[in-house]
């Protein structure tokens, strides 16, 4: 069993040998938070999400660190806009993207550091890398001198001499327009700490670097983000830390976007769809399986059509997952181990349109185990479905979404109970004889948007797509 990962800095699928035997250290560049999550951050929460997951399925001991960027220019723009503090915006906002993620089943970090509560270790490194030439103050602010350390552009693989380094406002000093802001001085009225150079802020790279080196060390596995973070913001994480002395990361994987009539989701373009209204619309377990069931390299263009489908085959797999239950007389434990293709695909890469092409299968295969009478085998199907989607999150049995957390959850006792008033009355009709009344009743049902199967132990009911 090896598992295999595309390494953005290598351009191709390597295998993946961890640096301590049996343990797998995660840092994924989490949520800046200026304002409400849009599904397009999600997305990479759940991305990292399912890797997480498949790495202690597979026996690791996985540490999973997700930082919170809690201080920057647009947080700080926004508390002037609002007339607010500068963490009343932040606090509120990073409860908006844990409430996302708890929502759609992603477990939560090992740990999750704000930037504010590291500065004293951003110092510690920014002094270091003084020291050692590849740092300079300037007006209060702190610059990493980009043309002292080699390796920098390797991992987007640009050219230094094209290279236009976005640079903020009051970025005064430079010795080279290239050069990026690991420290900025001090405005009136904005939020500061002392350091040796100055009262200032962090800058956006330099928070990265310090709490990777400070909860996994000065070397560590995996270091994941949006594919937009590639530049600047993980070249300079690693010039920082590698002109610093750490190894840094081993492995980097960067997930595709979210977009809308092609461009990606974001709150500049006005295109954004947040998570706080799509659970509104749609059961999270929809938006799980909406999100997370692409290639997490492949873009995912956002249309209402697109959820449709997949409200439609999650709902297929629990219509299965159902009638498996209500035929066994008991609730079917998952298989101790997921079939060997799913295992092959999910190693290859986290392969998920792969390893749920073996769901579905299976769940044709117990469907037609069903249809046959043979319960026996159609158990044996559903324990197997259930160990599959419980390594992506999406085992409808799991108490995330069976408990009634699952919006709507909460109603299905009470809509079965008027539902099952409108079946005794199409069941009289049909001893009757009355098969126009009982085909329109069942019409109706098919208006409200449920579809009604009729089986060997009477009908029975289930939500179809809208």
């Amino acid at each position: 069993m090896t598992i295999r990962l595309y390494d953005t800095s290598a351009r191709q699928i390597r295998d993946f040998t961890p640096l301590s035997p049996g343990c797998v250290s995660i840092y994924l560049c989490g949520a800046t938070v200026q304002a409400a999550p849009h599904i397009g951050h999600i997305r990479s929460g759940l991305n990292f999400d399912i890797m997480r997951r498949w790495f202690a399925y597979r026996g690791y001991d996985v540490t999973f660190v997700r930082n919170v960027t809690d201080i920057d220019d647009k947080i700080i723009a926004k508390a002037a806009e609002q007339g607010r503090p500068w963490w009343s915006i932040g606090y509120e906002n990073e409860r908006a993207f844990n409430d996302g993620y708890r929502a759609l089943g992603c477990l939560p970090p090992t740990y999750e550091p704000r930037a504010t509560g590291h500065v004293t270790e951003m110092v510690e490194m920014m002094r270091g890398l003084i020291e050692r030439g590849h740092a300079y103050e300037a007006d209060g602010n702190v610059y990493f001198d980009v043309r002292s350390f080699p390796g920098y552009l390797e991992l987007s693989r640009q050219d230094l001499d094209e290279l236009r380094q976005p640079s903020g406002d009051g970025e005064t000093g430079k010795r080279d327009p290239r050069d990026f802001a690991m420290w900025k001085a001090a405005k009136p009225g904005e939020p500061s700490w002392e350091t040796p150079w100055g009262r200032g802020r962090p800058g956006w790279h330099l928070e990265c670097s310090a709490m990777a080196h400070k909860y996994l060390g000065t070397a560590f596995d995996i270091h994941g983000g949006g594919l937009d973070l590639v530049f600047p913001h993980h070249e300079n994480e690693i010039a920082q830390a590698k002109a610093y002395g750490d190894a840094f990361a081993g492995y980097w994987v960067h997930n595709a976007w979210v977009t809308m009539s092609g461009e990606k989701m974001s709150k500049s373009l006005g295109n954004s769809v947040l998570v706080s209204e799509m659970v509104k619309q749609w059961r999270p377990v929809v938006l799980r399986y909406y999100l997370g069931t692409p290639h997490y390299r492949s873009m995912i263009e956002y249309s209402e059509e697109a959820l449709r489908e997949a409200e439609s085959a999650y709902a297929r797999i629990e219509g299965f997952v159902q009638r498996v239950v209500e035929k066994a007389g008991r609730v079917v434990e998952p298989a101790a181990e997921v079939t060997p293709a799913f295992a092959e695909a999910m190693d290859d890469d986290l392969g998920v349109p792969q390893a749920l092409a073996i769901v579905h299968t299976t769940v044709r295969q117990g469907n037609s185990a069903l249809a046959a009478d043979d319960k026996d085998a159609a158990v044996t199907c559903l324990a197997e479905v259930r160990a599959m989607l419980g390594v992506l999150g999406l085992d409808p049995l799991d108490p995330q979404w069976a408990d009634g957390s699952d919006r709507g959850g909460e109603l299905h006792g009470v809509v079965d109970g008027l539902v099952r008033v409108v079946l005794d009355q199409r069941e009289a009709a049909r001893a009757r004889k009355d098969w126009a009344t009982a085909d329109a009743l069942r019409d109706r049902l098919a208006q409200s948007g449920l579809v009604v199967e009729d089986g060997p132990d009477g009908p029975r009911w289930t939500l179809g797509a809208r």
